[in-house]
């Protein structure tokens, strides 16, 4: 019997794709590969952002695992609020979430334009599929703490990153390659 190999999706924040990002150069090194397509309208929009989640899912033939970062994180967990029973997902490495019910610093959107954007509140209930949120204790938006309760509340293994910022260029992070480490958890299963 011959088994599918998992499909990796990438999941972007709300920047989408940023060259030297950990996401778009881990998608340049790995095989079966694909990552959510950056949108041309309504960039802010949660909705229409989950719709390009749901969209990518379903044009992937097996099973996939999802690898997202910062806002990218919240898609996810909107996303299986509205149809995560709905497909094969075998595992979500969830990178330093971007806490949207609280104030970002001035370079990004106010948590008024986010709600009014439809990313509050961020969904509480259990994700349908294993995952690891990984989080750090210095990012500027995200608490640590806050991490830890979103882990909680989906049902995800927590791990703690230590002080590493956003996880991002803008913290000193283009590679990324303890994300390969992780990820095997999902793809040798």
């Amino acid at each position: 019997m011959t088994t599918t190999p998992s499909t990796i999706l990438i999941v972007p924040g709300l920047r989408d794709h940023v060259p030297e990002h950990w996401q778009t150069l881990l998608a340049a090194k790995l095989p079966h590969v694909h990552t959510v397509p950056p949108l041309e309208d309504d960039k802010l929009s949660c909705a229409a952002r989950v719709e390009a989640l749901d969209r990518a899912l379903r044009a992937i033939a097996g099973p996939v695992v999802l690898v997202a970062h910062s806002a990218g994180v919240m898609m996810v967990a909107h996303w299986a609020r509205k149809h995560g029973a709905n497909h094969s997902i075998k595992g979500a490495l969830l990178a330093t979430p971007a806490d949207v019910e609280s104030p970002f610093p001035a370079a990004y959107p106010t948590t008024d334009t986010l709600r009014e954007h439809g990313w509050l509140p961020i969904p509480r209930s259990a994700l349908p599929f294993p995952s690891l949120l990984a989080a750090s204790r210095n990012d500027p938006l995200c608490a640590f703490e806050r991490a830890d309760t979103l882990a909680q509340e989906w049902g995800s293994e927590l791990v703690d990153l230590g002080e590493v910022g956003h996880l991002n260029p803008a913290s000193g992070y283009g590679e990324w390659p303890r994300a390969v480490e992780l990820l095997q958890r999902f793809v040798a299963a």
